[in-house]
């Protein structure tokens, strides 16, 4: 049953879609913003409302809560155009403190540990789900949201290409995929529907119900992996999306390592990635030490390479 904030949260959502805005991280948000309304059994929406839902849970960064509270205040504006007992909350009353972790970077070895125990996890669909998502990601370094959401349109098998979307952004990237990929995943599909033969949407991934995987949860069974293997980064293990950072490191790191035209090629690796613009994709330069020391000693190279002979 769809309750009363709900049904107001969907209006809101509507009708900003309609103005061709996503609003994809906002929405999933503002849905828990109505369920806390609605255990509250609020009339209205008011700023002491948002601000205590907003700075839930308290153990996570500032920018996640001033995120929260920024959901709610566009909402919160769209009601008092409604009613004027709904209270506009105020922009800034939270602060966007913001300080980008450095990644968890998987080695070989970590990849291959965890992939024999993401086969190992039950049912069999799951398991098998679970272990294709890490291969998926550590080779394509995909989003982990971009993966779950592959229909099984988006992956051409024949043509060893992927179609992954942004949703954000409301753009198509098409990856190619290397035999060893295309392999792993029709053994995949063959797997997949043998165990749903009758899904019940059409998504490329799926758990054992037949239905795309949440991506919360299969955060938690990662985390719950790595600690369990030993893979772990405190005060929290490593997640799914730092097989992304890995493979933009070690690409990047590669490329240094041998010399090549970085400048010239970073734009390839930022089209790869889905990044707006290399820019993004500098800041892996800076996020890993071994990275940041192939930069050094290739500028030192080029220094030296340049420097006048003496006479």
């Amino acid at each position: 049953m769809v309750t009363g904030w709900q049904r107001l949260v969907r209006d809101y959502l509507e009708l900003r879609r309609s103005l061709g805005v996503s609003l994809e991280g906002p929405g999933i948000m503002l849905a828990g913003f109505a369920r806390h309304q609605q255990d509250a059994g609020a009339l209205h929406l008011t700023t002491e409302a948002a601000l205590a839902w907003a700075v839930q849970p308290e153990d996570t960064e500032p920018v996640w809560h001033a995120m929260r509270l920024s959901a709610v205040r566009g909402f919160s504006a769209h009601l008092h155009s409604l009613g004027p007992l709904h209270q506009v909350v105020p922009d800034r009353l939270l602060r966007r403190n913001y300080h980008r972790k450095p990644p968890y970077l998987f080695t070989s070895t970590d990849v291959d540990v965890l992939l024999r125990a993401a086969a190992g996890l039950r049912p069999p669909l799951y398991a098998a789900t679970f272990h294709t998502l890490i291969g998926l990601l550590s080779v394509t370094g995909m989003r982990p949201g971009e993966a779950i959401r592959l229909d099984r349109a988006d992956v051409d098998l024949a043509r060893a290409l992927l179609s992954v979307t942004d949703t954000k952004r409301k753009t198509t990237r098409r990856l190619p995929l290397h035999p060893s990929t295309v392999l792993a995943l029709r053994d995949y599909v063959t797997r997949r529907d043998q165990l749903c033969p009758l899904p019940r949407d059409p998504a490329f991934l799926l758990t054992g119900a037949g239905v795309r995987p949440d991506l919360r949860t299969l955060q938690r069974t990662f985390t719950r992996l790595a600690a369990r293997h030993g893979i772990a980064r405190p005060p929290r293990g490593p997640g799914l999306k730092d097989f992304r950072h890995t493979l933009a490191v070690t690409t990047l790191t590669g490329w240094y390592r041998s010399g090549a035209d970085v400048t010239a090629r970073l734009p390839l690796l930022s089209a790869w990635l889905g990044h707006r613009s290399p820019a993004s994709t500098y800041w892996y330069i800076t996020a890993s030490p071994e990275l940041l020391a192939a930069v050094t000693e290739q500028m030192a190279t080029a220094r030296d390479n340049t420097s006048p002979e003496p006479s």
